[in-house]
């Protein structure tokens, strides 16, 4: 069966239309298509509190786009979720309202517990000892999630208000970093060795530029050289030396930011990029629910 993921973040709106395949007794979400508009939803949220006319037209025209590729893949469920400036925007009820209208797509406004847990859904598929001691980090436009596990089960999980957009927008409070440090010290067994994994779309453009292989960690030192290397560069630089698209290239220096100030509180010199997200979460808990549906 086939599903269709629509995750509507703060930089960005994806649809992953996916299926979940079985090897050799091991699961994973396969990718059909992956579609990706900067919607942006976070500037004006940051700024303003609400999402304006213009913005919603495109975001109404984005759902439909996304519904009609997924019609053309023929998804068996489609699922629409959205994240932090959503939660945020005053006038977000308005708009689901209208983009149901309009498309009848329902978006669904999910907390920032209810978007680890998706993501964490799929990252148990992955083929590690779970019984280890780790940590997610999730960056993404206008939030950051660390989550602590050990023997399995998650034991501590914390949603902040800092993300890529958030930062490039001068809309972070101060006093976030010492909030993360303050939750890190309480939660976190410092002298307790933890693998870390880093999830979003600013972290696996990094593994990428990085030349990486398949789950092969990061170590902390390049993700500062390079840091380093794209502060001396203007976003056009950016765009033109490393190829990035211009959404990506203003908020991949405050994701490094994020990224390397949590690895630096966690005593840890690296990390590990699964390339795993919230559409992959959302394509293998449709494909548990309708598995637990059939006779």
């Amino acid at each position: 069966m086939k599903y269709g993921a629509i995750d509507i973040g703060t930089n960005a709106a994806r649809l992953l239309v996916g299926e979940v395949e079985t090897i050799g007794g091991h699961s994973f979400v396969k990718k059909i298509s992956y579609t990706r508009v900067p919607l942006r939803l976070g500037e004006e949220v940051f700024t303003s509190g609400k999402i304006s006319k213009k913005k919603s037209e495109d975001f109404v025209k984005t759902i439909q786009a996304f519904k009609l590729i997924s019609e053309i893949f023929e998804v068996n469920q489609l699922r629409a979720v959205a994240t932090s400036a959503m939660r945020e925007a005053t006038n977000s009820v308005k708009i689901i309202e209208k983009i149901h209208e309009a498309t009848g797509v329902e978006v669904e406004v999910i907390s920032g517990d209810e978007e680890a847990e998706l993501i964490f859904g799929t990252f148990f598929l992955l083929d590690f000892d779970k019984t280890m001691p780790f940590i997610v980090i999730d960056v993404g436009g206008g939030s950051t999630e660390v989550s602590v596990f050990e023997g399995g089960e998650r034991v501590a999980s914390k949603s902040f208000e800092i993300g890529t957009l958030r930062l490039l927008k001068e809309k972070v409070k101060q006093s976030i970093w010492s909030d993360i440090h303050d939750w890190i010290a309480q939660h976190v067994d410092l002298k307790s060795p933890h693998h870390i994994y880093g999830t979003g779309g600013n972290i696996n453009k990094v593994h990428k530029l990085l030349g990486a292989g398949h789950m092969e960690s990061l170590s902390l030192k390049e993700m500062k050289a390079l840091r380093e290397e794209l502060n001396t560069m203007s976003v056009e630089e950016r765009v033109d030396v490393y190829q990035l698209k211009p959404d990506r290239a203003d908020v991949i220096v405050p994701a490094l930011n994020i990224y390397i100030y949590i690895l630096e509180e966690l005593k840890s010199k690296k990390i590990i990029v699964p390339k795993i997200g919230l559409s992959d979460g959302m394509v293998y808990q449709m494909h548990k629910s309708a598995t637990r549906k059939k006779p």
